[in-house]
């Protein structure tokens, strides 16, 4: 098999693995914020089940809960395994980035200072209309760069789809590499995964610069 072979056939998987990875952002990105709430929540139930998600989610590898997203509905409860494979790996990958977000969200809202809440309350704004047009702009540029980390961790942890078998990019590398006996594929499968974080890496860049007003 010639190189321009291997290169179009993990092309076909190449969609499938940014399929993953933009679904992740879009779901796991507010669910990160609506647990980093509920974390820091006066209510001492709603905080300490919170806690206890994000705990979990970060505690456990993600190859294991790729697996009992996946298969954990057959044991429990006899139904049969989801044929599209995209829904339980993007349900796995949403749930374990959003816990991770969440620390990232909660770690920029508790470092603002408590006196420009008080500030927004003395101009007449409510509280959510102070967190909307005060604080989470803020938020925002301060965590941008650790949010930019989860994201190109985020492009590379696309690759542990392979442990359900779903057909993205580095699941067709490593059935070719397996086929023709070479380590060509992961060569390949380096430098798909090398330019897509140089993009997304450009990208955050560039957003990062647009908040750095200051400069």
């Amino acid at each position: 098999m010639t190189i321009w072979t291997m290169i179009t056939k993990m092309s076909e998987g190449l969609g499938r693995t940014c399929a993953i990875f933009f679904l992740t952002l879009l779901f796991s990105l507010p669910l990160g914020m609506l647990v980093a709430m509920l974390r820091m929540s006066r209510n001492r139930v709603v905080s300490a089940v919170t806690k206890v998600y994000i705990a979990v989610l970060r505690g456990t590898p993600l190859m294991l809960q790729l697996l009992a997203v996946t298969y954990g509905p057959f044991y429990l409860f006899g139904s049969g395994v989801a044929r599209e494979k995209l829904i339980p790996v993007v349900i796995a990958f949403s749930l374990n980035y959003a816990a991770y977000f969440a620390e990232i969200y909660r770690g920029g809202i508790e470092s603002m200072s408590r006196g420009q809440y008080e500030a927004a309350e003395v101009l007449g704004y409510s509280r959510i209309q102070c967190f909307m047009r005060i604080i989470l702009p803020q938020v925002i540029k301060r965590i941008l760069p650790s949010v930019t980390n989860e994201v190109v961790t985020l492009v590379k942890d696309t690759s542990m789809a392979f442990t359900v078998a779903y057909q993205e990019m580095f699941t067709i590398g490593k059935q070719i590499a397996n086929s023709q006996t070479s380590f060509l594929p992961f060569v390949i499968a380096g430098v798909f995964y090398f330019v897509f974080n140089a993009v997304v890496g450009f990208i955050m860049g560039r957003a990062e610069k647009r908040l750095s007003y200051y400069r």
